[in-house]
């Protein structure tokens, strides 16, 4: 897949890596079980411990749950042959959670928006939300010590139900998680993680004023408050804030693993989130080894799920049947793609010079944040077709907008790939509904048209493309999708207005999570 590639030098230990991410499902588990009481709560909270009964098990959490329908994924399609769109399968057949963003993309899904249009459709009030980072874990365990590589699925992984922030937040922690792998100073890994997503996106700017308060001397509840007030205008449940509390964790906890859960968590907010991934982070860190046995103790090892379907998942009945499960998987990957730190039996080898690579995005997490999240992507038996909306699928009537249409991957040279679009009446497109697109071997071709809907004779309008390589007989039949604007609601299953206050909110998310148990 990789062509001529020189094997990785940088080695990890085996039982090393496995103590590090059982480590990593720990703290997962008993941050996400400590903040779960709370979650929702806008105002600051003082616990040290556990405050529910427990009975030897963990919190249920789709913050887990939802990373074994991708290591499934990765199970039974290989890591390299994944893309967005099917991932957004995946999503379909396995994930029952309904609410927020979760259910966005699958609505988007159903009417044809696929991935990544299923993040960014129809989704203003979750787009910048936490269903994704809070998911990284599984793609830090694959690629561990190789921070640009992890861009490249976080980012897969976020855009089904994220666009903007939602996807940064993502790619944040996976960097910061894979990088954990091989690095264990936090201040060094979140700096790792903010040089590769865009220094003035609203993640990095919360993260940077977390920083900068700690920095400073302020205290850990001053520097929430102002997290809270630089994110205001975003309102509540969205990843900058959340992103900031857990840098807040993890720095004004200096090293403690029940101080820094105990902090992210009484900040507020989405509670189970961020003490879920600052566990996460210290578990990575520290190994499983390490981690105070009395939050291990009245939680165990099992794995409670909540927003997926258990039938045909195969869900892991403890943390360490899901570890050894991870480290197949990452052996398959290493088969994908040898350029990756290695698993051995011998001692781990992690160079300087690679370590020092970490600093500065390279070329391949560059292309990760150029990705657009209004393009639809085709696979073609000679090619990748990738149609790009100027503004958006959801659109009126009278609305013109460019379209960009490009091929990529195609293996033969000074081929014309042949357009005819069906348009409906009163729909237009200049310069014409046909067009042709040379393309040439590892070149990427280019087309822009105009085009101008005119009315719609449903709420999602379905345009035919016939598509054929200059050298083929037999054409290709596209669908691409364009929703009326204003046509199709999206119901809040869990915040609607008609909640008197938060408790009901919270009570009403609980409810539903008891019954899709």
């Amino acid at each position: 897949m990789f062509g001529q590639t020189t094997p990785s030098e940088e080695k990890i230990n085996i039982e090393e890596f496995r103590d590090k991410m059982l480590g990593c499902w720990t703290g997962k588990n008993i941050g996400g079980t400590l903040g779960a009481p709370m979650e929702g709560k806008r105002e600051m909270t003082d616990v040290s411990f556990y405050v529910q009964e427990l009975g030897g098990n963990p919190a249920p959490n789709d913050d887990l749950d939802l990373q074994l329908v991708w290591l499934l994924a990765v199970e039974q399609r290989g890591a390299y042959r994944l893309n967005e769109r099917m991932l957004g399968e995946y999503w379909m057949r396995y994930i029952s959670g309904p609410w927020n963003e979760y259910g966005t993309a699958k609505g988007n899904i159903v009417n044809g928006l696929y991935p990544p249009l299923s993040g960014f459709c129809n989704n203003e009030k979750w787009k910048n939300s936490n269903g994704a980072w809070i998911r990284s874990e599984v793609w830090a365990c694959l690629f561990p010590g190789a921070p640009d590589e992890v861009m490249r699925f976080a980012w897969l992984d976020s855009c089904v139900d994220h666009c903007g922030d939602g996807i940064y937040a993502e790619i944040f922690t996976a960097v910061l998680e894979s990088a954990a792998f091989v690095e264990s100073d936090v201040r060094k890994l979140i700096d790792i993680a903010l040089a590769r997503i865009p220094a003035d996106c609203r993640v990095a700017r919360s993260v940077k004023l977390a920083i900068e308060c700690h920095d400073s001397g302020i205290d850990w509840r001053t520097a929430r408050n102002r997290i809270v007030e630089e994110s205001a205008d975003l309102g509540w449940f969205q990843a900058p804030a959340n992103l900031g509390f857990v840098v807040l964790g993890l720095l004004y906890g200096e090293g403690d693993f029940g101080r820094s859960i105990c902090i992210s968590v009484n900040c507020g907010d989405d509670t189970d989130c961020t003490g879920a991934t600052a566990g996460a982070v210290l578990g990575i860190i520290s190994g499983r080894k390490n981690l105070p046995q009395k939050w291990i103790d009245p939680i165990g090892n099992a794995i409670r799920t909540v927003a997926v379907q258990n039938y045909q998942l195969y869900v892991p009945a403890t943390l360490e049947e899901l570890t050894d499960r991870v480290i197949h998987a990452k052996v398959q990957v290493e088969r994908e793609n040898p350029t990756l730190p290695r698993l051995t039996t011998g001692p781990t080898r992690i160079s300087e010079a690679f370590r020092e690579r970490f600093g500065k995005a390279g070329e391949a997490a560059e292309r990760v944040l150029a990705r657009s999240s209004r393009a639809l992507g085709f696979d073609l038996p000679w090619g990748l077709l990738t149609v790009e909306y100027g503004t958006s699928p959801v659109t009126a009537p009278g609305e013109t907008q460019r379209l960009t249409i490009s091929i990529t991957e195609c293996p033969h040279d000074n081929r014309l790939a042949c357009f005819n679009w069906q348009l409906p009446e009163g729909w237009t497109m200049n310069p014409g509904p046909s067009q042709a697109l040379q393309c040439k071997q590892r070149m990427t071709a280019f087309l822009a048209v105009e085009i101008t809907p005119g009315e719609f004779s449903d709420s999602v309008v379905y345009l035919p493309v016939r598509l054929r390589l200059s050298d083929r007989r037999s054409p290709l039949w596209l669908a691409v999708p364009f929703q009326l604007r204003g046509a199709v609601g999206q119901e809040d299953l869990v915040y609607s207005e008609w909640y008197k206050d938060d408790e009901d909110r919270l009570f009403a998310r609980r409810a539903e999570k008891l019954f899709l148990k």
